[in-house]
């Protein structure tokens, strides 16, 4: 039987996507307002009409197949394009000056507040939200089209996206003050192979490149304590409990205040680089276009500068 998708209604997708997210009819149904066998009648007109098994019974409740899958997919593109249109259409009647929504990782809450404040100056009137989440939060927010766009150092490689260069963004060794290996010069990996290190959860941006910074001399660096948090970490290394791979632009107050010094390794500063992400596909009315355009253009001028290791 032949594929017939342009009869497709938004409560078929919308059952599906509900179905998709609680795992039940009966919960999809309460999500939705509706009673269950009308939303069994959505499912099953939506299936019908793709030709193709949908969902499948389980013992964890119903799973999308990869053709329920492609649907889901269809489902969020078209939503995200009608709430652009009723943006649009706001924007139209005057009833609001439009908004933006962005994400950053949570490396880039030192910097992105101030370019938002920068660019709130000349665009009082755009409301702005910002969503801060590790690397795979904003990459799901991305693949949700929940984001106009979004700050990030690695575009994510399964996805569509745009990217435009902000610029550098060094990663460092950091200690306390007062550590032992504070004032050394010529430190290679080797040296710091019996150090604590204190770092970010498993999948984080940061830790990847740490991981991959030890592996380049076979080296795999001493976990102390993960934490989910750059302030806990910035913290705990001034308290003494161990070093940190860290990006640079997390801790500038710390090292211009010199409550935290940078260690003078072989290899480092690793430097990676800052983007702005958007999903191809995403519409973006203009009140985000004007964002992106000065994110791209002047975000380089909000990101501090690397200070010096210091000298014995």
């Amino acid at each position: 039987m032949p594929m017939n998708l342009r009869n497709v209604t938004i409560r078929q997708l919308r059952a599906l996507a509900a179905l998709a997210e609680s795992g039940g009819v009966t919960a999809a149904a309460h999500k939705l307002g509706l009673t269950q066998p009308a939303v069994t009648q959505q499912l099953r007109l939506l299936q019908d009409q793709t030709s193709l098994t949908l969902l499948q019974r389980t013992g964890d409740g119903m799973l999308l197949t990869d053709a329920g899958r492609e649907v889901l997919e269809l489902s969020k593109r078209i939503e995200a394009a009608i709430k652009a249109c009723e943006d649009s259409l706001d924007m139209m009647a005057g009833s609001t000056r439009g908004s933006v929504s962005i994400g950053a990782v949570s490396t880039a809450k030192y910097i992105v507040p101030y370019a938002i404040a920068a660019f709130s100056e000349h665009h009082p009137n755009v409301g702005i939200k910002l969503t801060i989440g590790n690397r795979e939060e904003i990459r799901e927010e991305i693949h949700g089209y929940n984001l106009d766009f979004a700050i990030m150092g690695r575009p994510p490689e399964d996805i569509d996206v745009e990217s435009h260069l902000i610029g550098d963004h060094p990663h460092v060794i950091v200690a306390a003050k007062n550590h032992w290996l504070a004032k050394d010069s010529g430190l290679a990996a080797v040296d710091l192979s019996h150090e604590t290190f204190l770092t970010r959860e498993q999948g984080s941006g940061t830790r990847t490149l740490m991981e991959a910074f030890f592996a380049a001399s076979e080296l795999q660096p001493h976990i102390g304590m993960e934490m989910s948090s750059n302030e806990t970490i910035k913290q705990a290394v001034i308290a003494g409990l161990g070093i940190a791979f860290i990006s640079a632009h997390t801790v500038a107050a710390e090292l211009e205040e010199g409550r935290l010094v940078i260690l003078d390794v072989g290899g480092l500063p690793l430097v990676r680089q800052w983007f702005v992400v958007r999903r191809r596909d995403k519409v973006l009315l203009p009140p985000a276009r004007a964002l992106l355009d000065f994110l791209s253009s002047e975000g380089a001028r909000f990101l501090p500068p690397l200070p010096k290791h210091p000298v014995s």
